[in-house]
């Protein structure tokens, strides 16, 4: 794969490890006894590995977590994989060897983690922005696609709230028509939010924009169906996939949707500021880039990365996530998300005074539940649990006043202990009333 050139960068990067221990061989043990842990368990179905606590316990030393702390705001950005932080500093001592002599030869190897990323999302790797984010993920497409005055985009009130703001801005500035549809207090059954995006359809409808899975509460969306109908009338779709990609099995294939967005420091568990778009390769030049390109090359998928200097190493240590990924397995990570979030939820479901926002069914749910109690503060609540307790989580309130509750978002970093500590605490809160 290298030249001469990667010669002295393996010389550098040896002379980095005597100095400060940069290639220490601690992760990449953890890594191999994960990846023998799963071997041994190659006859077991993913349902069973996810109850195997001895298996996990390997996966859980892979993290750099503070173990006096419970997280269950895995949502917003997900702890650090050590393998990951370690790349990033390993790449970014690389490159202030050289500076911009050291950065293109770093840069290159962004061109296997796309076709990585593209590999495990199941499209063409030259339809792969990888960018900055979910967010720049989103907007990328959203201020791209080439819309007219009076064109349409419908969008549902509970996608998030940055691109929702992304395309009013195009709505005041350019004339297109929002059409924002009014889904009711979630879980909203499939077949019913199926039939009120429907309802919003015209002939002057352009863009269909979903959440695969939603921030609020976890809640799926029909991808499959929506994108069938809008096909069927020449209608794109633009799906949210920063709670989806590595979070459950699916593949590109199963959504049919057309632009496909992913937000990488969550699921995959990459440095945080990644992100990809994928763009069919027949639109890409139809799409305008969200910052002009210094050289512009219409049917090339890098005409939206060009976003001035950068540098490559927070994009090459996504390697390493996706490497633990693998390790694990997809099948076996969603099981095991789902077996976690299925523990503590399944014991506060039984008291009457709480209420799920979120679908338990396994076929519309995996590591993401949002639940409130009547008559308590949940704000109130979730400082208490971090005051108190040490357990962090994240408050839901919808603008709407759809959603009132807090958000638990599990990972693979936590043990049963820790989930069964959050219960035990709930329990006991709820059965008093009161936070004390």
């Amino acid at each position: 794969m290298w030249n001469g050139r990667d010669l002295n960068r393996r010389d550098f990067l040896r002379s980095c490890a005597a100095g400060v221990g940069v290639l220490a061989g601690t992760p990449h043990s953890v890594l191999e006894r994960i990846f023998e842990a799963g071997r041994d368990r190659a006859d077991l179905s993913p349902e069973e590995v996810a109850s195997d606590e001895d298996f996990w316990f390997q996966v859980q030393q892979a993290f750099t977590e503070d173990r006096n702390i419970i997280n269950l705001n895995n949502g917003t950005i997900q702890p650090g994989l050590r393998i990951v932080q370690e790349a990033v500093i390993r790449h970014s001592s690389f490159s202030g060897n050289a500076a911009a002599h050291s950065m293109a030869i770093l840069a290159k190897e962004i061109e296997s983690c796309r076709r990585r990323l593209a590999f495990h999302l199941g499209c063409d790797p030259e339809e792969l922005v990888i960018c900055r984010g979910g967010t720049e993920a989103g907007q990328i497409p959203i201020m791209g696609i080439d819309l007219k005055r009076g064109d349409e985009v419908v969008i549902t009130n509970q996608d998030y709230p940055r691109l929702l703001s992304s395309w009013k801005q195009r709505e005041r500035r350019e004339g297109i028509v929002l059409k924002i549809v009014p889904l009711p207090s979630p879980p909203v059954p499939l077949d019913k939010f199926y039939d009120l995006v429907v309802q919003h359809v015209t002939p002057r409808t352009k863009v269909i924009h979903v959440c695969h899975m939603t921030h609020w509460t976890g809640q799926m969306a029909p991808v499959r169906r929506l994108s069938d109908m809008a096909h069927s009338r020449g209608i794109e779709v633009l799906c949210d996939g920063a709670h989806g990609f590595m979070h459950v099995p699916f593949n590109l294939a199963d959504l049919g949707c057309d632009y496909y967005t992913a937000s990488l420091h969550k699921w995959l568990m990459a440095p945080p500021g990644n992100g990809f778009v994928r763009i069919p390769k027949d639109r890409i030049p139809n799409v305008w880039p969200l910052t002009p390109p210094w050289t512009d090359r219409p049917n090339d998928i890098r005409r939206f990365e060009d976003v001035g200097t950068r540098t490559p190493a927070n994009r090459i240590a996504i390697a390493e996530a996706i490497t633990f990924n693998e390790g694990i397995g997809i099948e076996r990570k969603s099981a095991r998300l789902r077996y976690l979030k299925e523990r503590w939820a399944n014991r506060l479901r039984a008291h009457p005074r709480v209420r799920f926002y979120s679908s338990l069914d396994p076929a519309e749910s995996c590591g993401i539940a949002t639940f409130g109690i009547e008559g308590m503060d949940m704000a109130k609540l979730a400082e208490h649990l971090l005051d108190k307790w040490g357990i962090v989580v994240s408050t839901m309130k919808h603008p709407d006043g759809l959603i009132d509750g807090i958000r638990i978002v599990v990972n693979v970093s936590l043990s049963v202990r820790e989930i069964d500590t959050f219960a035990d605490v709930m329990e006991d809160i709820i059965t008093k009333g009161t936070l004390v």
